[in-house]
């Protein structure tokens, strides 16, 4: 699975986050998997996701640098991989 910056992404519906003084946990209902963001600011892409029309252009919503964004890239792949989020298909 490759990670598309430019491709927008939400949360998969069935995750709950919880924000928490070092990140936030995040919850899958359907997989039960339970997974940290150690980061603040990966929270805040993560949240800015919803609204944005694209992965990049929610890490630049969420204040990132260009040198913060290969590894806000790195965490948005393992958090796909794991079913946390999932690719916004265009409104049909």
């Amino acid at each position: 699975m490759v990670f598309d910056l430019d491709r927008a992404w939400d949360l998969h519906p069935q995750v709950s986050v919880r924000p928490e003084p070092f990140g936030a946990l995040l919850y899958h209902f359907g997989t039960r998997k339970l997974s940290f963001l150690k980061d603040r600011g990966l929270l805040s892409v993560v949240q800015a996701l919803a609204s944005a029309p694209t992965a990049r252009a929610a890490c630049a919503a969420a204040g990132a640098s260009p040198d913060d964004i290969p590894r806000y890239a790195r965490a948005l792949t393992v958090l796909a991989r794991g079913d946390m989020l999932t690719e916004r298909r265009p409104a049909e």
